[in-house]
């Protein structure tokens, strides 16, 4: 028996989970050790690697890796704007949590729809990025869940990039 995933209509401006979900997000206290225990636990032996500077001055390293439909993605930051992805994160001991679960946006629409539906519920925008040709993301708290919720509205690089440049195991 074939299974099918049932599809959405992503209508993002009506709930907050009802986009398309693609991408669950770790953030860890030592990216290494954490590519090494998703390898030697979990079987994902292979990431893509962003790092550089955040827009507040800190630095931000990413590992990401599709399985299937879903991308796994690493994070560390320090610095200065850094709190964002470490705040619940001790620098004692190795740590990893749950961060955010991320979802894809398709158009302006949807991106419009979503941040009218912030307003309507007066859910502040925690952070928001835009880098020309490459991608518009923002996060926010996903209320009463202990993490966050990003979306990620990414242009023709930024597709290119997760299509192209993301292992896929």
């Amino acid at each position: 028996m074939n299974w099918q995933r049932p599809t959405s209509k992503y209508p993002v401006g009506e709930g907050l989970l009802l986009g398309e979900q693609f991408q669950i997000a770790y953030a860890t206290n030592d990216i290494e050790q954490s590519k090494k225990d998703f390898a030697d636990r979990f079987g994902i032996r292979s990431f893509s690697t962003l790092e550089g500077a955040t827009p507040a001055g800190g630095y931000i390293q990413v590992a990401l890796a599709w399985v299937g439909t879903t991308m796994y993605e690493l994070l560390t930051a320090s610095g200065q704007g850094s709190e964002l992805y470490m705040s619940n994160l001790s620098e004692k001991d190795y740590q990893v949590r749950l961060h955010h679960l991320g979802f894809i946006l398709h158009s302006d629409e949807q991106w419009q729809r979503l941040h009218h539906r912030f307003e309507q519920a007066n859910i502040p925008v925690l952070y928001e990025n835009h880098t020309k040709g490459f991608m518009r993301s923002c996060f926010i708290e996903a209320p009463g869940l202990g993490h966050f919720f990003e979306y990620l509205y990414p242009e023709p690089a930024g597709l290119d990039f997760f299509m192209n440049n993301v292992p896929k195991h």
